[in-house]
């Protein structure tokens, strides 16, 4: 891994792109997207471990969760295999996607390779799957993964992870779906009518689940009402980022996104992460130079860790993200 400078001198890149003046009570105009750690295939997924005070992130294609934490000179490898145990060559993206720490302070991972959803203590370690197939037939390639309050999951289902994508013979499942793990332990399909459904991510009050999707041809974020019984209702376009994919100019696509506690959603798309107000306004972008796809929040809530192609950056904000 390509070692970063010291503790308090990171190096810094791209910019913060400032479409309405509203996103100075957001992002201060003087903050800098400081790169903590680089030498990635492709980096994703990251979550902020708050008994323990690091951030852990997946490089889908080394197959490897990486550590970081304030003071290390780059991340390290944290869990290797990430998500693919089998024998030989499987796919090119075989490891771990998102990533959160579930109720019980476990990490759950989406794994591509393994092609389930997988539950690990920190402490002991020892996986167990939570889910890995829908009425006996295999997952596509888990993506991302968000848990209710309740303690049900909904987690994304797209080909990314299968070596011929959606032409892999090994696929088992016609759809490329949004499902939910229910607290019994039974998955049902959430919404089946995306092409490429990806990161995904609730509301502050819980009641609309939104769900990027990758489709350069419909590149758009989706807001789901959540219903009493953990359904989701009829869905509608939140934000269309395809005429800005189209045009060609920035990098990247929808893909992971979390919201700050004021219901903002800070979701990767072209040009970086677009900065959404909850009247769904475009308020600025966080631009890496290059394509991103996560982010999480993490310290005290008001730092933006992003993974992006290579890098692992963060940002300080005036904000505080949901879960601090």
């Amino acid at each position: 891994m390509a070692a970063t400078s010291a503790q308090t001198n990171y190096p810094t890149l791209g910019k913060v792109v400032r479409i309405d003046p509203s996103l100075d009570k957001l992002i201060s105009p003087d903050a800098k997207i400081e790169v903590l750690s680089s030498g990635y295939q492709w980096s994703e997924g990251p979550v902020w471990v708050k008994n323990g005070g690091y951030l852990l992130f997946s490089d889908v294609p080394a197959n490897t969760i990486y550590r970081w934490k304030e003071g290390d000179k780059s991340a390290t490898p944290f869990l290797k295999p990430s998500g693919y145990t089998g024998m030989g060559r499987y796919s090119n993206e075989p490891g771990s996607n998102g990533l959160i720490i579930n109720q019980k302070g476990e990490l759950v991972a989406c794994e591509h390779g393994d092609r389930r959803i997988s539950a690990m203590p920190l402490k002991v370690g020892g996986k167990f799957s939570l889910a890995d197939n829908f009425q006996g037939k295999r997952f596509n390639s888990p993506n991302d993964i968000v848990q209710h309050s309740s303690g049900s999951y909904y987690f994304t289902d797209p080909p990314y992870g299968l070596d011929k994508h959606e032409n892999d013979q090994s696929r088992e499942i016609d759809i490329f779906g949004v499902y939910r793990i229910g607290t019994d332990g039974k998955v049902s399909v959430a919404t089946a009518e995306l092409q490429r459904p990806n990161g995904l991510a609730f509301s502050p009050d819980e009641k609309i689940l939104y769900v990027a999707q990758s489709d350069p041809n419909r590149a758009i974020i989706m807001a789901y009402p959540v219903q009493a019984d953990g359904s989701l209702g009829k869905g509608k376009v939140f934000y269309d980022a395809t005429p800005i994919v189209k045009e060609g100019k920035l990098k990247g696509l929808p893909d992971g996104l979390k919201l700050d506690k004021k219901g903002n959603l800070f979701a990767t798309g072209p040009g970086g992460i677009l900065i959404i107000s909850p009247e769904a306004k475009l308020l600025g972008r966080i631009d890496n130079n290059e394509p991103t796809a996560n982010c999480a929040w993490g310290d005290d809530g008001s730092t933006l860790y992003i993974t992006s192609n290579m890098h692992l950056s963060r940002i300080k904000t005036l904000t505080v993200g949901i879960g601090f």
